[in-house]
């Protein structure tokens, strides 16, 4: 391709040779024929064949939002001839990220590394890797695109919170969990023998019956529980920066509270995103999750997802507006404990646990004009 260069000195020659030809200037034709032969020397430079290998390493392949990730550049010389004037193009999500490549001889390998912009959450498309190979004089340009495309997932920012200081569930029955053998006394059910199974909890009885190992599904009753609910709505935050904070606090509380071993129901305005029982690996599957929720004008307001919610343990509801306090106000009496998060600018209806957060313990519909900021 020719460049804007070689279009203007193209253009330049046939302008002189314009002028001069009827004067009789023979200078003139010899000016325009030279100039008209550095443009076509230099698209031919570029048309030879490259000769070069080129692999992309991502590092790391999943980051928080804001953190640093790397991508290397492994770039060797297979041709002939020694390679110079290379500039490689990566596209990561719509943001092209230029990077020179240094001169390379022969049989000679290069390593370049460079910054991928993380600030928005999601998956992160990065490349194809195109490479720009200019002429000496830069008259004309060659793009060719070298290997696959990487995928990079950029992920809620979290932060550890403390244990959240809920009741206990409210059902006799409790809340069945893998983890509740450990230390639960109660009978919920039977189910198939699975391998790491306690083997002093196998009913033998039924075992004996059925010629399946079967153990006791044991249930603990005071296993405290966590519902958190992220408004999805559109209309409920003013841009995105704010939403990006509220997916933040949502992946904290959910984090902090399988990092405990215990359960959390993740709810959004288009249903159930996760039920996580607690336990290790768990949070690696919330922030995932999260990774690629997003706002949509479609989405339910959070009384429709309160009403599947349950009752018992703790209710968080995080949001960008204070329209929907209360609805959380209206269930409060279902649970033991209910916080509303509202992302944005600091109020006074609040107690800032962080800058842009406000954080309210809901109390009942009758006691909410204390709360509803002014």
């Amino acid at each position: 391709m020719i460049t804007r260069a070689g279009w203007g000195l193209a253009a330049a020659s046939a302008l002189v040779y314009a002028v001069g030809a009827p004067f009789g200037y023979a200078q003139s034709a010899v000016l325009a024929v030279a100039g008209l032969a550095a443009v076509g020397a230099g698209a031919l430079w570029t048309l030879r064949g490259a000769g070069l290998s080129v692999r992309r390493e991502v590092t790391p392949v999943k980051v928080a939002r804001g953190d640093p990730a790397v991508a290397t550049l492994h770039v060797r010389n297979t041709g002939r001839w020694r390679h110079s004037g290379l500039v490689a193009r990566d596209t990561c999500r719509g943001t092209s990220v230029t990077v020179e490549v240094p001169s390379l001889a022969r049989d000679t390998a290069r390593t370049v590394s460079y910054r991928l912009p993380t600030r928005r959450r999601g998956e992160t498309p990065v490349g194809p890797l195109v490479l720009d190979r200019t002429d000496p004089f830069g008259l004309a340009r060659r793009s060719i695109a070298y290997g696959r495309r990487d995928l990079l997932l950029v992920r809620p920012r979290t932060v550890t919170l403390g244990p959240l200081d809920a009741g206990r569930q409210r059902h006799l029955d409790g809340f069945a969990s893998r983890s509740a053998p450990n230390g639960a006394i109660s009978f919920n059910g039977l189910r198939d023998y699975v391998i790491g199974d306690d083997l002093r909890h196998i009913h033998w009885r039924s075992t004996a019956r059925t010629g399946v190992l079967m153990v006791k599904e044991l249930t603990d009753v005071n296993l405290p529980s966590t519902v958190a609910v992220l408004d999805t709505r559109h209309s409920s935050y003013e841009g995105d920066d704010e939403f990006e904070l509220a997916v933040d606090v949502a992946a904290s509380v959910a984090c902090s509270v399988t990092r405990d071993r215990f359960p959390v129901r993740l709810l959004t305005g288009t249903g159930e995103l996760l039920h996580a029982k607690g336990g290790p690996g768990e949070s690696e599957e919330v922030l995932d999750r999260l990774a690629v929720v997003e706002r949509s004008p479609d989405a339910e307001p959070p009384l429709h997802a309160l009403r599947r919610a349950g009752s018992g343990g703790t209710l968080v509801v995080v949001s960008g507006t204070f329209a929907a306090l209360a609805d959380a106000a209206s269930v409060r009496r279902r649970f033991d404990l209910v916080l509303y998060v509202r992302v944005g600018d600091p109020t006074e209806g609040g107690t800032p646990g962080a800058a842009g957060v406000n954080v309210i313990e809901v109390s009942d519909l009758d006691d909410l004009a204390g709360a509803w900021p002014n």
